[in-house]
């Protein structure tokens, strides 16, 4: 074979192979290192996010915060307390709707994913490069479930790495469905609305169980920015991301055609947004209260349940009743304050944000009504003011005032317990104003709660009378006879912890008390002399699981005797059938069966109350001003005050119906003389001139409670005869001791010559008595006891209180009168100064 030969051009180098393939490799071989290198990285990132989100407690997934929900005494929720407002349901009071809604404006792969959507990160990424700007995002709900609930709101890609990892292990440990119900629990759906069922009932009133296509695509269409596409902000714009959701919801086929139309046809109708969480003076109240049991955190975050004793219908028809009756007092002639309205419009020009307190002192007139169960004090009515959002100073709580002539039945209730009888003649006449200083320190009482102007004094009353006639003067004496001592206990045990002032003036209710504490004391009446420990809003108190962790429990306080609050309770029967509130029937149309109250007019007209019950409910009613000053003259609380409580108890009759209360067995019905106060005898009988000028005759008997063993045994001396039945009580040998007991020409009188009365003269009579000594000297014995058989009686039995005793007008009566000049014997030096 020949031998080959090469030469330089017939080389290697002239048979090089082409260079190309080379250059392909490297770039290839570079990118392979760099996927190797990423791979590296990336698995050791997911290594290290993965084990970073182990740390994590995906428990708290399920804790969130959630409002506290309040119900009234019928199951009805009446509000809710809350820093963020959620209710949490589970996934089967979701509507499907919704959830389909969700999934095509939030996850279109929800259900095929594992937590990421990788696809969906490339289209995404794909979208937003054709349209140069962020246009989707490629969170998955799972993801958005991540970053709500543990806070990951960065900005960094470690971030959204550690949020996808969080993805993937939630994912692992949940269900598709626990998924979607946790997140849409916890989302936010603008205007203070967390989770579905708070945005369900916020924006359209019903339940997220019910909510329609439409609704459910509204909702959905919120999520993307809460705030400026809310339905209440930007109706609008919540209609266009509606009607986008719609068509996505169609092109997945998660709605058909028609149902598609059907939706996109109706109208964004949502309910009137509400006011703040704050919105009525009983909410705030319950709100307070929770917070007290629970702690603030607990009350606010905590998903309880709150059961209350409110009754949501009689507190709006109380609401309305107050502001009614107010409304027709601003509309009276002459009424020279500032009205409701008025001021509504110059705290609406100042353009108040909802949920703001309110700066600008209202200046109109103010009430204020609560309702108590008689048995367990219960809140059944708060309404603490006219309108919440101008003052939230709750009056039926927080303001003390005083109670006026309402004070009265409390007085009385103190009066028998020490044994005074109904029944008992008291003096009504003029009455030195220094002994009480009702409204100065000169002059006589005055009567400003009588609630009429046309009182006349009368000389003499039966106790009861002067209850149920409101005369002022007569009830003072009755205080006289009961001290302030004995009227200050009886309080305490009434449940007032406000201090009993500790003057005269504190017998016609110069003291001022709550209305929530007056109420209270009045409970001891239609319960048999038994009051509730105290008031309570909160009944009962169940966890997010239906545990119950608080249950209220009634206990009872004994106050006074049962004879005595019957004694009482009469007295107010009969001041609301013919006396100061006789107008609840004649006027207003009281229609509740064994009703009983008492008026309360305060001096100057500046408080006007009404206080009173049936069997079931107390009900008191404040009207006034937040700074004290005259409503009108002549504002009585039986125009004022008493039409308003009768529309509250009428309000009650559907849930609370009542019936008379029944008289215990501790009291006795007796005939009484209303002229002596002694058992009526068939002659008491007396001419009475009628307005026509003719006269007649009337009994003078009526029927009369006395406490068993405790009623009078005296025939009334008065209609009995004449001294000789009276003398017949006596024996023989007693009389030399009546007849020295009338000759009082045999006693020298001890007088004072400084009395330690302040600013007072002689107010008993005690250096000046009354002329039955003189007559006495003048008169003898069997011809005294003639013309006027009491005052032996009086003289025989004295004072009480070791004073002179009083001379009644009718007993004086053709008696002339003998004026003492001899000086006092013995004078007793001025006691020492009072040193502070």
């Amino acid at each position: 074979m020949p031998r080959q030969s090469y030469s330089w051009e017939d080389g290697p180098l002239s048979r090089r192979r082409p260079i190309w393939p080379w250059l392909l490799l490297v770039p290839l071989l570079l990118f392979l290192l760099g996927a190797a290198l990423a791979a590296v990285v990336l698995l050791s990132a997911r290594s290290e996010f993965m084990t970073l989100a182990g740390q994590y407690d995906l428990s708290r997934l399920e804790r969130m915060e959630s409002a506290s929900l309040i119900y009234d005494r019928k199951g009805g929720q009446m509000g809710k307390i809350f820093i963020q407002n959620r209710d949490p349901v589970p996934y089967e009071k979701l509507s499907p709707w919704l959830v389909k809604a969700v999934v095509a404006a939030e996850d279109q792969r929800f259900w095929e994913h594992t937590g990421v959507d990788y696809w969906g990160m490339v289209r995404a990424a794909q979208a937003n490069w054709t349209a140069g700007r962020i246009r989707q995002g490629a969170s998955t709900v799972t993801q958005q479930l991540a970053r709500n609930s543990f806070d990951l709101k960065e900005r960094t890609y470690r971030r959204k790495l550690l949020e996808m990892a969080l993805a993937l292990q939630i994912e692992k440990k949940f269900s598709k469905e626990k998924i979607m119900e946790m997140y849409l629990n916890r989302v936010y759906f603008g205007s203070g609305l967390y989770g579905a069922e708070a945005a369900a009932r916020g924006y359209f009133g019903v339940s997220a169980a019910e909510l329609t296509a439409a609704q459910a695509a509204t909702l959905a269409g919120l999520l993307k920015s809460p705030n400026s596409l809310s339905p209440w902000a930007n109706p609008e714009g919540a209609r266009e991301n509606r009607d986008v959701v719609l068509k996505q919801m169609r092109d997945l086929g998660l709605l058909t055609r028609a149902e598609y139309e059907k939706s996109l046809a109706d109208l964004l109708v949502v309910r009137e947004r509400p006011s703040p969480a704050k919105e009525s003076y009983a909410l705030d109240h319950i709100r307070q209260q929770a917070i007290a049991s629970l702690g603030f955190e607990r009350a606010m975050n905590g998903g309880f349940r709150i059961y209350t004793t409110i009754d949501a219908e009689m507190q709006r028809e109380a609401e309305a009743a107050l502001q009614r009756r107010l409304a027709e007092v601003e509309r009276r002639p002459g009424y020279a304050n500032e009205r409701f309205e008025d001021f509504r419009r110059r705290y609406e020009a100042s353009s108040p944000k909802p949920g703001d307190s309110n700066t600008i002192p209202p200046t109109y007139l103010q009430g204020a009504v609560l309702v108590l169960d008689n048995q367990s004090g219960g809140i059944v009515v708060m309404v603490g003011g006219r309108d919440f959002r101008h003052s939230e100073y709750n009056r039926s709580v927080q303001g003390r005032r005083p109670l006026g002539t309402a004070f009265v039945p409390l007085l009385y209730a103190a009066a028998f317990e020490k044994g005074v009888f109904p029944g008992a003649v008291v003096q009504d006449w003029a009455l030195d104003n220094r002994l009480v200083g009702i409204g100065g320190s000169s002059g006589v009482l005055g009567e400003w709660g009588v609630e009429r102007a046309d009182n006349e004094y009368e000389g003499e009353v039966t106790a009861r009378e002067a209850f149920v006639q409101g005369k002022n003067a007569a009830v003072v004496r009755v205080g006289f006879k009961t001290g302030l001592e004995a009227l200050g206990q009886l309080t305490k045990k009434a449940g007032i912890d406000s201090p009993l002032r500790p003057f005269a003036n504190a017998y016609l209710g110069s003291s001022e008390f709550t209305l929530e504490e007056s109420t209270l004391a009045y409970t001891m009446f239609p319960g048999g002399g038994s009051r509730p420990e105290r008031t309570h809003v909160i009944d009962r108190i169940d966890d997010g699981d239906g545990g119950t962790i608080y249950r209220r429990t009634a206990e009872r306080k004994p106050v006074v005797s049962e004879a005595t609050a019957w004694q009482v309770h009469s007295l107010m029967s009969d001041a609301l059938a013919r006396g100061t509130g006789s107008k609840a029937m004649t006027d207003y149309g009281l229609a509740v069966a064994g009703a009983a109250g008492k008026t309360g007019t305060a001096y100057g007209f500046t408080d006007l109350w009404f206080l009173g019950y049936d069997e079931k409910l107390t009900c008191g009613v404040w009207l006034g001003f937040d700074k004290p000053q005259q409503i009108f003259r002549g504002a009585f609380s039986r125009d004022l005050a008493l039409p308003v409580w009768v529309d509250v108890m009428n309000a009650s009759r559907r849930d609370f119906p009542s019936s008379p209360l029944k008289a215990p067995v501790t009291v006795e019905q007796v005939q009484v003389c209303r002229l002596s106060g002694d058992l009526a005898t068939d002659k008491c009988r007396e001419k009475i001139r009628r307005p026509d000028g003719t006269e007649v005759t009337e009994s003078t008997a009526y029927t009369e409670y006395a406490q068993i063993g405790k009623a009078p045994t005296a025939a009334c001396p008065l209609h009995s005869g004449g001294p000789k039945s009276f003398v017949k009580e006596f024996s023989e040998e007693e009389w030399p001791r009546a007849a020295a007991a009338i000759d009082l020409s045999k006693i020298r009188p001890v007088g004072v010559s400084s009395l330690p009365v302040v600013g007072a003269a002689d107010p008993y009579q005690s250096v000046s008595p009354a002329s039955i000594e003189g007559m006495a000297a003048e008169i003898p014995v069997a011809e005294a006891v003639a013309a006027n058989p009491l005052a032996l009686a009086a003289v025989a039995e004295g004072s009480p209180d070791n004073r002179a005793p009083e001379v009644r007008p009718a007993q004086a009566a053709g008696i002339s009168a003998a004026v003492q000049t001899e000086r006092p014997v013995m004078s007793l030096p001025a006691p020492p100064p009072i040193r502070f």
